[in-house]
């Protein structure tokens, strides 16, 4: 399976892309690949890294795995493609948006490339999953691969945001240096988590601006 990195990823990457662990999980991506319905499409596994240039980074969002449904995963997490109705949790994220800004606009499509583009890190755990099987590709140890990923934008970048929503997110960003960057916490915006309180009101997207633009860094177009 061929890495489609661009190069800045790429050479920030290249020590770990030559690890034992990680040519095992090429060759397992082809294997799945060949076998089963996989998402996204293979072209796109990387679509997060190749949207979002290292040096223009300036904010991650941590999430699961893709989505597992026929034509909605496009390499982004929360992201979908334009035809795609939007899922539930971006549809609270949307909502969180709206009135964190106080904006009356809802957008009609759940593609988030927009963000990328800006400097927005769209970073799934796992960066593919197989049809109807959601967390299927969690042995292939894609997490090592990402947690390195988390690691060396740490230790490489300064004043990045990071939004870690979720329990999972917040373990996934544990070792984070909150001495050089802004965590920003809070409940998960899948329906559960948001119906219990702990999403709604968390004002990220306004904290994020504002937190950019006191280290004179351009905020996000959000909306």
């Amino acid at each position: 399976m061929k890495i489609n990195l661009s190069l800045g990823w790429e050479a920030v990457l290249k020590e770990e892309n030559s690890k034992s662990y990680f040519t095992a999980l090429t060759a397992a991506l082809e294997t799945e690949y060949q076998t089963h319905t996989c998402y996204p499409p293979e072209e796109l596994i990387f679509s997060a890294f190749n949207s979002c240039a290292f040096e223009d980074l300036k904010v991650v969002i941590i999430g699961q795995d893709p989505y597992h449904g026929e034509g909605e995963a496009n390499g982004l997490s929360f992201s979908v493609n334009d035809s795609v109705k939007i899922p539930p949790s971006l549809r609270n994220i949307y909502r969180e948006l709206n009135d964190d800004l106080d904006s009356i606009f809802m957008p009609t499509s759940g593609n988030l490339e927009k963000w990328a583009e800006q400097g927005v890190l769209l970073l799934n755990a796992s960066l593919t999953v197989r049809k109807d099987s959601p967390n299927s590709h969690k042995h292939l140890k894609w997490n090592l691969f990402t947690d390195a990923v988390i690691q060396a934008i740490s230790d490489q970048k300064e004043n990045v945001v990071f939004l870690l929503w979720g329990s999972f997110a917040q373990k996934k960003g544990a070792k984070i240096d909150r001495s050089k960057h802004c965590i920003l916490e809070s409940g998960h915006p899948s329906p559960m988590s948001a119906n219990q309180g702990k999403w709604f009101g968390n004002k990220h997207f306004s904290k994020t601006n504002e937190f950019l633009k006191s280290k004179g860094i351009t905020a996000i177009e959000w909306l």
